[in-house]
């Protein structure tokens, strides 16, 4: 696998850059006739706001993401509908792309008030209960400790990163969703041409939404313009999430659009080049856990992530993020596994070894 070169993309909106870059909130914008995106500001997190889009509609807007669940989001996002010249009960439908707080979090709060209709696909759909209903969400923080132990991470170490997230489930508005959104579905949008694609990998769930006739592509989370999403074995991914996200990258790559509206950062151009950066930078991922584990001869998973390279030093990562920097490197693993370059012998913890030598 050779060296990735570094693709710096354009952006479309160099405001929504300065923004990004400066660490301040964007303005609203309007994208093109009858588009808007409106930044919706997250809490406690560095990517610090997600962007909506709406889209008008006969008799109002229909808009992808929503926000997390908190007064200071819900009116941003009411502030930003008004310059476009609507009010939240204009809100017809949420289109979700996928199940993350930040995304799904103030869906149902908007439904309560102006009763739209939420779309989701079926795979993050049946994620719902099991994340964010009171009553399993013990269960869903045990299944975590299971996995990390099996990744050799210390018990009470274990313990802690379990829960680590549990308090997100207080930004989000259990909505069940009234429409399950597949792959290829064409949404009842008047005046647009929205087409859902199935782009799994961040989450089981994923949807893109490609409108062909304006060449634009909403990529959520899974094609961003600087960073790249998490994709990481966890409770509730698939059995190799990494595998799922690099298919629905490829997909994604050959579609002819103009113009990248991610949930994050800022608009962007040249999709394929970032797409091919994105699985290079995998690919380099992939060579350096084979490299690392060679090495050792044999690691546990936890092990392996505090030798891998990181944006930081391993002891100044926060515990939840260390927790997705194991489950990251869990993935690594797996995708490699499933290819025969590496082999586990199960056990609690599951020891990894290069291929043959187990």
């Amino acid at each position: 696998m050779t060296k990735v070169t570094k693709v710096m993309v354009t952006a479309a909106s160099e405001e929504q850059r300065a923004a990004w870059l400066g660490r301040t909130l964007p303005e609203v914008e309007r994208v093109r006739p009858g588009l808007w995106s409106i930044p919706v500001p997250i809490p406690i997190n560095p990517l610090r706001y997600v962007l909506v889009y709406a889209l008008e509609i006969s008799g109002g807007v229909a808009i992808i993401d929503a926000g997390w669940n908190t007064d200071e989001a819900y009116e941003a996002l009411e502030a930003g509908l008004r310059t476009a010249g609507y009010e939240v009960t204009d809100v017809k439908a949420v289109l979700v792309t996928h199940i993350h707080p930040d995304h799904y979090g103030l869906a149902g709060r908007i439904r309560e008030v102006s009763g739209a209709w939420i779309g989701l696909h079926p795979a993050d759909a049946r994620l719902l209960h099991d994340r964010y209903d009171e009553s399993a969400i013990d269960a869903l923080a045990d299944r975590e400790r299971k996995l990390l132990l099996r990744c050799g991470v210390p018990p009470l170490t274990a313990q802690e990163l379990a829960g680590a997230s549990m308090f997100l489930r207080q930004l989000v508005t259990m909505a069940a969703p009234d429409r399950l959104i597949e792959d290829g579905d064409r949404l009842d949008l008047p005046g647009w041409d929205v087409r859902a694609i199935w782009t799994p990998g961040h989450s089981p769930g994923h949807l893109c939404f490609v409108e062909p006739e304006r060449r634009l592509l909403f990529s959520g989370d899974h094609v961003l313009a600087k960073i790249t999403p998490i994709v990481a074995v966890h409770p509730q991914s698939s059995a190799n999430p990494l595998a799922d996200y690099l298919d629905s990258l490829r997909a994604v790559g050959k579609l002819d659009v103009d113009e990248v509206l991610p949930a994050h950062e800022f608009r962007f151009l040249e999709l394929a080049d970032r797409v091919d950066y994105v699985i290079g930078h995998h690919e380099e991922r992939l060579t350096e856990v084979e490299r690392v584990l060679a090495e050792s001869g044999g690691s546990t998973c936890w092990e392996l992530a505090t030798r891998l390279t990181w944006s930081r030093p391993w002891e100044t990562i926060p515990p939840f993020m260390q927790r997705s920097a194991n489950n990251e490197t869990l993935a690594h693993l797996v995708w490699l596994e499933a290819r025969g370059l590496v082999s586990r012998v199960p056990g609690e913890p599951d020891i990894w070894h290069p291929a043959g030598r187990a």
